[in-house]
């Protein structure tokens, strides 16, 4: 079974930076694409970044700018580096993986998220 290790949450203050980290592992599987999103205490979970494997990459408008998403195809690991961090990017943060994963002889296309890290901005 595939799982998404996260780390890097925390406390910061306004303007401050934090940089989160997901690594992906177990079994036999190619990565498309990895990403992070964000859910707020009443809110719906949004998009905040995605890599794809080739290097392209996406944000949210709220974020760009101030956030750089990248990733190390060989350590399957993809990297949040916030930056200038505003009281509204407080939420818990999830990684995702796009993938094709390996399984009884047929690769099949699998969806998987990680457990979710708190990001805390408050002075």
């Amino acid at each position: 079974q595939v799982q998404l290790v996260e780390s890097g949450g925390g406390l910061v203050q306004p303007g401050g930076s934090l940089t989160l980290s997901c690594a992906a592992s177990g079994g036999i599987f190619s990565i498309n694409a990895m990403g992070w999103y964000r859910q707020a205490p009443g809110k719906e979970r949004e998009l905040v970044a995605v890599i794809t494997s080739d290097g392209s990459t996406n944000y949210a408008d709220s974020v760009k700018g101030r956030f750089t998403i990248s990733g190390d195809n060989a350590k399957n690991t993809v990297y949040l580096q916030m930056n200038t961090l505003k009281p509204e990017d407080t939420a818990v943060y999830y990684c995702n993986a796009d993938m094709i994963k390996y399984e009884s002889g047929w690769w099949r296309r699998r969806d998987y998220w990680g457990q979710g890290t708190q990001v805390t901005v408050s002075s």
